[in-house]
């Protein structure tokens, strides 16, 4: 897979279609580069970050997660960066930062694919979408329904303020509501926990966070992986922004030279996500 890294070509590209011609600023000064947000997105950027300051040591980065919406009501707050986000700013957050003088600068730098998962004890191993879907808005709520024991399903889902939660509520929940039943967790590491130890909970989480201690369903017969979420033939994937206050400039913007770049890109694929094709860097939806 070829790697594009012409970055500072394509930003000029993009700006000129979107019309923004907007400079951002390092709103730290001093070597310092914020990194908020998206919870999915932070051990990835927290790799990335040190890969890059090793090979610039006056540039310090800090990253922290909390949420795609801690990083977007960040970056309109003007107390990052960058923020990264597993999904789109919605209207209000457009608003919001149009009237703070903010211009979201949106860089696609990875694929994701959200993965259902259960307890390796469980022996059910496959669902459809339509499946999943009733389960997490508790029209299904015993394993037998699909095969499995008969004993009630535990639903473990991440909160509102997650992107994940965002992608998840818009692909497999169709933008309905998730059971009030649902135990509710804040990270992708939480979700693992508490799957690992309840033989009859499910949960979702990004490709990334996959590990021996629970087990991975097959979604309409197709497994998530990085060639399936590439492809999109996995039905729940979903690209992973950084976003910016206008044109990166400065340390900022070599950052992002670096994490589209073929180093970055590599580091990507290694932490189990999928590679961009190119440099995607696309105005905020709704711009021109």
């Amino acid at each position: 897979m070829r790697i594009l890294s012409v970055f500072g070509w394509m930003l000029v590209m993009s700006l000129a279609i979107s019309g923004l011609g907007l400079m951002g600023s390092d709103a730290h000064g001093q070597g310092m580069i914020q990194v908020k947000g998206s919870d999915s997105e932070v051990n990835l950027v927290q790799k990335l970050a040190e890969i890059f300051m090793q090979k610039n040591p006056g540039v310090n980065i800090a990253v922290t997660g909390g949420g795609s919406g801690t990083g977007i009501a960040a970056l309109i707050n003007k107390t990052t960066d960058i923020a990264n986000s597993s999904r789109d700013l919605s209207p209000k957050e457009e608003e919001a930062a149009k009237k703070a003088g903010v211009n979201a600068f949106r860089v696609v730098f990875a694929t994701d694919g959200i993965s259902a998962i259960i307890h390796p004890g469980n022996p059910v191993n496959k669902l459809t979408l339509e499946q999943l879907g009733k389960i997490f808005k508790g029209d299904i709520t015993n394993w037998k329904e699909v095969g499995g024991d008969d004993l009630q399903i535990v639903v473990i889902s991440r909160d509102s303020s997650s992107g994940t939660f965002e992608a998840w509520a818009e692909m497999v929940l169709n933008k309905a509501k998730v059971t009030p039943r649902a135990q509710m967790q804040a990270s992708n590491g939480a979700i693992v926990q508490t799957v690992s130890k309840n033989r009859y909970a499910i949960g979702y989480i990004g490709l990334g966070y996959i590990n021996k201690s629970i087990k991975p369903l097959t979604v309409n017969g197709v497994e998530a992986t990085l060639e399936t979420a590439f492809s999109k033939t996995y039905p729940v994937s979903r690209p992973l922004y950084m976003y910016t206050n206008g044109k990166p400039a400065g340390k900022v913007a070599k950052y992002l030279e670096f994490v589209l770049g073929p180093a970055g890109q590599k580091l990507v694929a290694k932490d189990g996500y999928v590679p961009i094709t190119g440099t995607k860097t696309v105005p905020v939806k709704g711009k021109k």
